[in-house]
């Protein structure tokens, strides 16, 4: 059994970190700015009801899910048969 080198060890954790941010990134931008836009609606109207922050933001994550949950399940895919498929390489 050959052992998994420190190089080996960084360019996997590397590439799952980057693989996690990629997916990540979509929802909680879009789930930032509407909460940005609500924050400032209530700032405006004075309205201070927290369920008002909280469900667009859930419609928001909702909608970037299915919007663009293909291609998430897809960069998903990509990444575990990349990791699988280098199994023999690292033993």
């Amino acid at each position: 059994m050959g052992d998994l080198g420190a190089d080996a060890a960084m360019t996997l954790t590397s590439d799952m970190l980057w693989t996690a941010v990629l997916l990540a990134a979509p929802i909680i931008g879009v789930a930032t700015l509407v909460g940005l836009a609500v924050s400032v609606l209530q700032v405006v109207t004075q309205i201070q009801e927290s369920s008002l922050s909280f469900v667009p933001k859930l419609a928001a994550a909702v909608a970037v899910l299915l919007a663009l949950g293909s291609w998430m399940m897809s960069t998903l895919m990509h990444y575990a048969s990349a990791v699988i498929g280098s199994i023999p390489d690292l033993i």
